[in-house]
């Protein structure tokens, strides 16, 4: 299948650490300490969450559709 590309999203916790969501892949979360393993840790994530897709036959999501925007809001008190 080759190299596949996955936007993963770092949010900072209060406590420390970094949790990270890979938005096209349902359910496949992670965490690191730093940015850095936050960032191995999601591609380990993906390894595996690939392998489960294809030893269960499922198709395994791409991004090539996937537009992505960033909106502001106003956030009324």
């Amino acid at each position: 299948m080759g190299t596949l590309t996955y936007r993963i999203l770092l949010k900072k916790e209060p406590e420390g650490g970094y949790t990270v969501t890979v938005p096209s892949l349902s359910g496949c979360v992670t965490y690191g300490d730093t940015i850095e393993e936050a960032v191995e840790m999601a591609r380990e994530a993906i390894e595996v969450y690939l392998e489960s897709l294809k030893e269960h036959g499922e198709e395994i999501p791409t991004e090539e559709e996937t537009l992505e925007r960033i909106l502001s809001v106003e956030a009324h008190a």
